[in-house]
């Protein structure tokens, strides 16, 4: 599809037994910053049966027009069925940006529905903004283009794509990368129904019924995450971490080498293929830090990193930090949450401030 600069930003509003996700509620924050820079409307597609009663808490929270597709073949998520209705859409409004949330539904459906648009797709995105691109072989700039950051070569660099040429652009952004912003109950918007053509498309899968595994624990919830690494050093040992998160009336986490390792469920994973997390307090034991990790907790409101390493890059973005065995230091800090003192006390006497 050929570029159009007045179409609007266009985001995929995923649903699942006609409840929101938070995931594009978290869009929709970033959304409306993306439509404002342009000068151009916000848009959501919702898809389902019997949803539309959800597009007002999209427009509280930013969307300035909710387009609704309501069938009873949309009631269970189908790659074909979604993705006829979402590109059927793309094609009738012609928005210069898609975004979709990088879920399990929304990297099913992104990649096809940017297929059949012969479009790019940038996958996993950490940051999406409006800039300038100059073509290095035509030296021709082109305005306001959507630039999307996400890591590369294994997190050793961060790569900012762009797609001139081949629109809509589009991208998925992981659960929580996004700040969610407050709803306006006063906000208005449009709703408006939108195509379900769907006669003589083959759906080869039938829903016959639904098992779902609840999560162990609630990360994003969490007011206090107690995570631990690789240098943790074994299953076993993780009982310092849970101990820690216990005393503390906190989660537990873990980086993703530790859930490679087996040492705990990746359910506690945190960080770019994990959760992304905003705690309170942020406790990093054991963990070096790479990018992908620090995708995921560093907005923390205050982190703690507790590692043998000085040089370990966890310390760049901590706000406090501890150089020591962490065999020898949860015990201690365990010892004196137990013993009456806050961790803001016990921060304050053992833990250093960093740059």
């Amino acid at each position: 599809m050929e570029p159009n600069r007045q179409g609007e930003v266009l985001i995929f509003a995923e649903q699942e037994n006609g409840v929101l996700s938070d995931v594009p509620l978290e869009l929709l924050s970033k959304g409306r910053e993306l439509a404002d820079t342009l000068g151009v409307p916000l848009a959501c597609v919702l898809a389902g049966h019997q949803v539309g009663t959800l597009a007002q808490r999209l427009i509280h929270h930013g969307a300035d027009t909710v387009y609704v597709a309501d069938d009873p073949r949309l009631k269970d998520y189908q790659t074909a069925s979604y993705a006829r209705v979402v590109g059927d859409l793309i094609v009738e409004r012609r928005p210069q940006i898609c975004i979709f949330g990088a879920t399990a539904m929304g990297r099913d459906l992104a990649p096809t529905v940017a297929s059949a648009q012969r479009c790019g797709l940038t996958a996993d995105c950490t940051d999406l903004q409006i800039g300038h691109y100059t073509d290095p072989s035509t030296r021709q700039e082109q305005p306001n283009l959507l630039l999307q950051v996400r890591p590369a070569f294994g997190g050793n660099i961060i790569a900012t794509i762009v797609n001139p040429y081949r629109w809509p652009q589009m991208a998925t952004v992981r659960e929580g990368v996004m700040r969610m912003s407050d709803a306006d109950p006063a906000r208005q918007g449009r709703v408006v129904k939108a195509a379900v053509r769907l006669d003589g498309l083959e759906l080869p899968v039938k829903v016959v019924s639904k098992i779902s595994r609840p999560r162990k624990v609630n990360l994003k919830a969490a007011r206090v995450i107690v995570a631990g690494g690789a240098g943790v050093g074994s299953r076993e040992n993780f009982r310092l971490i849970r101990d820690l998160a216990n005393v503390l009336g906190g989660a537990v986490g873990a980086s993703r080498a530790a859930v490679d390792l087996g040492f705990i469920e990746n359910d506690h994973q945190v960080g770019q293929t994990g959760t992304t997390v905003r705690p309170a307090l942020y406790i990093a034991c054991g963990i070096s830090g790479a990018v992908q990790h620090r995708a995921g907790m560093q907005e923390s409101a205050k982190i703690l990193a507790i590692n043998s390493d000085r040089e370990a890059p966890i310390f760049g973005v901590a706000h406090y930090g501890i150089v020591g065995d962490l065999n020898e230091v949860l015990p201690m800090l365990i010892k004196a949450i137990r013993g009456g003192a806050s961790i803001e006390q016990v921060v304050r006497q053992h833990a250093q401030p960093q740059a």
